[in-house]
């Protein structure tokens, strides 16, 4: 059974999402529409597109695969050969995906300024991260883009102009759209826009096809780029010449670049726009997380954006009237960005409260009835005695670990930054599985240090302790000092703190 079938009324390509798939990419589209119930006025019908259910939690994913593909078709790019493009993260995660299937190296250029985590989806993907300056916006990774692929012969496929993504949206999305809708009617139509694509395909298949839903665009307050009238700059080849006059710097990454990109001028142009439907920075943060914390929906500021619009616009929408909002992304790519400022990494006096109502498995140190750890009370094997005192004499540096243990693998990453050569016996792989030797050597460490915690390090035959104590000696120098003495070479100039090597959610301080 092949991925596109037929809809029983229209001859759109629509996503089957059951049955084995021949790859990811079979997994791009078809997402659901769902019903808010809990938020927004009770005389309309709020309903939410949800396009982080792509498989890579976007609606570039759409573009992405329609691009490769529409280039592999017309031979523009060939088997094997790079492709680059500039991008804020989505599109540039969406790529590595598909690039990743199908086998062609990816270079993204991004603005230092958008989150942490896009770099390192893409990373993990498999693609190379260029960053560029962000005092040159999103026209100075896109000029970056240009100028590699120019110099290198890779294939560019121009999100903000391929023509590939609006047809995708006009196919898909829209056909989506007016499929989940049958018989019930749709009025607005409320989205964003950043490369255009899903604002031009979708508005004009809507246009054609249900002319009586508005097709309301939202922008930033404070950068109302397509809204103000005032018309984008372009060279001779139709690329944006400088930044629109009207752009300033805004919470909604992924939205709004610098410059009226080609496909959204085409849809202003074409007179598919019935309104325009500004946000606040502070509204979309809200809104995303109200539709968190009141509908269990995740998405990014963009989303949150979408929904602040559409839930102005149900304030004036007469009774009855169904509102889609579009919600391009998910979450998990702003952790590190406004959306997430005041979550804590650490519990709440209200969560403190809640582990101190029984008695057991407490964090805090004043116990209240937590049981404490018993002491030591085996007796050791010999042998593995033995072992234990020969590996601390024959090994300069030696932690006694566990395989994937926070505090273990913090501190190995501690000893590469510096240099540190040491020697890691792992209590829990399967070398030290035979006969329970893992354990017994615990014993015996216990037995040596009064401790039952892992990992235990040692440095000159000496104890030195766990993580935190390891990571206070490196502090205070005198870790060094015992390197000195069991003559261990390590980098002087290493100085970082050494507890900034600990998971943020670990870090004591």
């Amino acid at each position: 059974m092949t991925y596109w079938q037929k809809s029983k009324d229209f001859t759109q390509e629509t996503p089957k999402m059951t049955g084995i798939k021949s790859s990811v990419l079979d997994t791009v589209g078809g997402t659901p529409i769902v019903r808010i119930n809990n938020i927004g006025p009770a005389h309309v019908e709020l309903y939410a597109k949800l396009e982080a259910f792509n498989p890579m939690g976007s609606v570039k994913d759409r573009f992405a695969l329609a691009a490769i593909e529409a280039a592999e078709k017309d031979g523009s790019l060939k088997p094997g050969q790079t492709v680059v493009e500039g991008t804020s993260g989505n599109t540039g995660i969406a790529l590595a995906m598909v690039c990743a299937q199908k086998g062609y190296p990816l270079v993204i250029t991004m603005a230092e300024n958008f989150s942490v985590e896009r770099r390192k989806m893409m990373r993990f993907l498999g693609a190379k991260v260029v960053l560029t300056p962000a005092a040159e916006k999103g026209s100075g990774m896109i000029a970056k883009a240009e100028e590699l692929a120019a110099e290198h012969g890779w294939f560019l496929p121009r999100q903000f102009e391929n023509e590939a993504n609006a047809d995708m949206h006009s196919r898909t999305t829209a056909k989506e759209i007016l499929a989940d809708f049958e018989g019930m009617g749709l009025d607005y139509w409320v989205s964003g826009f950043g490369t255009g694509g899903t604002l031009k395909g979708v508005s004009r298949t809507l246009r054609a096809e249900s002319p009586d839903t508005r097709i309301i665009v939202t922008e930033p307050d404070n950068v109302p780029i397509l809204s103000s009238g005032i018309p984008q700059a372009r060279d001779d080849d139709g690329r944006p010449a400088f930044s629109h006059p009207m752009f300033r710097p805004h919470l909604m990454q992924g939205w709004s670049p610098d410059f009226i990109p080609k496909l959204a001028e085409d849809a202003l142009s074409a007179g598919v726009i019935d309104a325009f439907q500004p946000v606040a920075g502070d509204a979309a943060l809200q809104a995303a997380r109200d539709l968190a914390t009141k509908e269990g929906i995740f998405c990014g500021i963009t989303g949150g954006a979408t929904f602040a619009a559409a839930l102005s616009v149900a304030e004036t929408a007469p009774e009855g009237a169904r509102i889609l909002a579009m919600i391009p992304d998910t979450g998990e790519r702003y952790l590190t960005t406004p959306l997430f400022e005041g979550v804590p990494e650490v519990m709440s006096d209200e969560e403190m409260v809640i582990s101190r109502s029984t008695k057991g498995f407490r964090f805090d140190a004043s116990g209240g009835g937590a049981s404490p750890i018993p002491a030591a009370t085996q007796e050791a094997n010999p042998e593995v005695v033995e072992f234990v005192d020969k590996t601390l004499a024959d090994e300069p540096v030696v932690m006694f670990a566990l395989e994937w243990c926070e505090f273990c693998w913090s501190v190995r990453k501690m000893f590469a930054e510096a240099g540190i050569e040491y020697r890691s016996v792992d209590l829990d792989s399967v070398a030290y599985q035979k006969d329970n030797l893992g354990g017994d050597i615990r014993v015996v460490l216990r037995n040596m240090t009064g401790l039952p915690t892992i990992p235990q390090i040692f440095v000159g035959g000496q104890h030195i302790g766990g993580a935190t104590e390891t990571f206070d000696a490196f502090n205070d120098g005198s870790l060094k000092a015992r390197l000195d003495a069991a003559g261990v070479s390590y980098d002087a100039d290493m100085t970082r703190d050494a507890y900034s090597f600990l998971p943020t959610w670990l870090h004591p301080r």
